[in-house]
Formats: structure tokens, C-alpha cells, sequence
């Protein structure tokens, strides 16, 4: 997520995280420093984990990451659950932006998450 500058700051910042565990985010959207700190609030490995925003700039953010065994490999599923704040202004900047901003991060991630994992490029991030 070079784009944003993305980076973890806080909690579970190196390897990989666990249950009731959290991690802080700080990376660049909108033209603006942002800070989000969430937390896995369920993890049932292999098959899938949330993570739940604790603070941030959302009224609320519920990340669901599900992982189904396919012939081919792993199937990978995103649910991603959120409430604007700003009432009604909110809701049409959601409706005309940034929902499709969201979209776009996420299958950049997923992109990314993807050429790592079908590369020896995982290993760094196990220690």
C-alpha cells in the first residue's frame, strides 16, 4: 500500500496477529493522515478472522476475511461492513465516493496480499 504510506504503529505492528489482539494504522486517504485502530475480535484458523475498528474515523467498520480450499489453491472473501458518520452528507459522500474508493483500496490489498503468498515473499513477514 506504498500509494497511502500505509504502516502499522501501534499493537501487533510485526508477524501475524491474533485473537483480541490490535493494530494501529496510519497511512494517507483523502488528502489526510489517518489513524485506524482495529482489533480481531474473531479467529478461527484456517477459515477466517475479523477485525473490528476501535477507533477511527467511521461510526463503525467490521472486516470479515473468509478462506475456502479450492483445487487451485485458497479462495479469499472480503466482507467489509462500515457506517459513515455526517448523517446524510455522509451517506452521499459513501454513495458517489467513497465506496468505490473502498472497493479499489481493497482489491489493490487483495492484489497485493495475492502476488506475495504465490511468492517466497510471505517469508518475510514470518518471524
Amino acid at each position: 500500500m506504498a500509494h497511502t504510506g500505509e504502516e502499522a504503529v501501534g499493537g501487533t505492528t510485526m508477524g501475524l496477529i491474533n485473537n483480541q489482539e490490535t493494530v494501529t494504522w496510519k497511512a494517507k486517504h483523502l488528502g489526510k493522515t489517518r489513524i485506524l485502530k482495529s482489533k480481531i475480535t474473531e479467529m478461527k484458523k484456517p477459515l477466517l478472522f475479523t477485525d473490528e475498528m476501535a477507533e477511527g474515523d467511521f461510526r463503525s467498520m467490521k472486516h470479515d476475511h473468509h478462506f475456502k480450499s479450492v483445487d487451485n489453491g485458497t479462495l479469499m472473501i472480503d466482507y467489509l461492513h462500515y457506517e459513515m458518520p455526517y448523517g446524510f452528507i455522509g451517506r452521499l459522500v459513501d454513495q458517489f465516493y467513497l465506496n468505490k474508493y473502498l472497493t479499489r483500496l481493497l482489491e489493490t490489498r487483495n492484489s497485493a496480499i495475492k502476488k506475495c503468498a504465490e511468492t517466497d515473499q510471505w517469508k518475510r513477514f514470518i518471524g
